[in-house]
């Protein structure tokens, strides 16, 4: 008797992000230098692109591809942007942004201390995806994270 397949992997249950780039390979590079991301699985095309690959970053997946324009499968790039920001905890904000930078982002926000207990950035990879880059430096009660918030931006 065969077994029971699970219709949902155990190692898949949250949204996975799965990221159109140009130049995938590249982008698979920078992740790995900048984020520490691990690539765990590839398949390379005959013309050279990046069919699907994925990589862990900080125990998350994420999916990656070349562009494929017939099938509608196009990057930031190619479409002058986009509207999905990735957050993405690390270790060392500060460091992690600078590798960011010197590796070919574009800081979109500085990387400050907010009010809601996180020191973090916003970045552009030279993908064209955008993160949101932080590092947890204070617990605040959701309490106190509306009030400062409301100090902060009136109301």
């Amino acid at each position: 008797m065969a077994s029971q397949v699970d219709p949902i992997p155990n190692d898949r249950r949250g949204v996975i992000p799965y990221m159109a780039v140009a130049g995938c390979a590249s982008a698979i590079e920078f992740y790995t230098k900048v984020f520490g991301a691990t690539e765990t699985f590839r398949i390379d095309q005959p013309d050279g692109r990046v069919g699907h690959a994925e990589l862990s970053i900080g125990g998350n997946v994420i999916y990656l591809c070349d562009e494929f324009p017939d099938y509608g499968t196009v990057g930031p790039l190619s479409v002058g942007g986009t509207p999905v920001m990735l957050h993405l905890y690390v270790t060392d904000v500060d460091a992690v942004a600078q590798r960011a930078v010197d590796e070919g982002a574009t800081i979109l926000r500085p990387v400050e201390t907010q009010f809601y207990g996180d020191r973090g950035g916003k970045l552009r990879d030279p993908f064209g995806h955008v993160w949101w880059l932080a590092t947890h430096v204070e617990d605040v009660s959701p309490d106190d994270m509306r009030e400062r918030a409301r100090q902060l931006f009136g109301g």
